[in-house]
């Protein structure tokens, strides 16, 4: 445990700010899952609006360095290449 003031002080701040990171991360996956509910019920408009709204919300999110650009950036592409190839099975 920490000895100083200061270092006391940092591990409280340490803690409050792992918390509000570990709630954005979970609005992160639930952003996600939901997309991914949307394209296994196979609705492709349905998809394509939830998958919008998640956009914002996942890029909120890597704006504050929860999680890495590029990771976000690969889930967005293949949530979206998901989306695309639920109209090629449907037609």
């Amino acid at each position: 445990m920490a000895n100083s003031a200061q270092a006391r002080k940092r591990a409280r701040q340490a803690d409050k700010q792992r918390a509000h990171n570990a709630s954005l991360r979970s609005t992160l996956r639930t952003a996600i899952k939901s997309v991914r509910k949307a394209i296994v019920a196979g609705d492709k408009a349905a998809a394509q609006n939830v998958f919008q709204q998640s956009v914002s919300v996942i890029d909120r999110i890597a704006d504050k360095k929860i999680v890495h650009k590029n990771a976000v950036s690969r889930t967005k592409s293949r949530l979206s290449a998901q989306i695309k190839a639920l109209g090629v099975a449907a037609a």
